[in-house]
């Protein structure tokens, strides 16, 4: 006599209902990989919260390297690593004045984004 055990994946596709109908809508609206690719990358530079701190300050005014140091209590050198993976993703755009460098969101979708994931945590 053998102790033989039920296959587990066997048993949990019992379970399992495919509606191909729905399925093959939801893959024919799925965007292409590298987008989603992107979009994850995207997300992922959301993900550091000083980044998000210059984001907030930048949503409130324009700001230079300096004033964004002393916001945030950080060296000029770290808000400009920052500020180079922000530009990067095209989150924030930047113009010269002389030989000062102001820093301003790069349009209202950053502010919206901003404006949607405050407005989710407050809940």
């Amino acid at each position: 006599m053998t102790n033989a055990q039920p296959d587990n994946a066997a048993r949990e596709t019992d379970y399992l209902a495919v509606h191909e109908d729905v399925v093959k809508r939801v893959l024919d609206r799925q965007p292409a990989d590298e987008y989603l690719y992107d979009l994850a990358e995207l997300f992922k530079v959301f993900g550091d919260s000083t980044r998000i701190r210059i984001l907030y300050a930048l949503f409130e005014s324009e700001l230079c390297v300096g004033d964004l140091a002393g916001i945030l209590a950080l060296s000029p050198s770290a808000v400009s690593h920052q500020l180079k993976i922000l530009k990067d993703a095209k989150l924030v755009r930047f113009r010269r004045e002389g030989k000062i460098i102001f820093y301003s969101l790069d349009d209202d979708h950053v502010r919206t984004i901003l404006s949607m994931g405050m407005e989710h945590v407050e809940e």
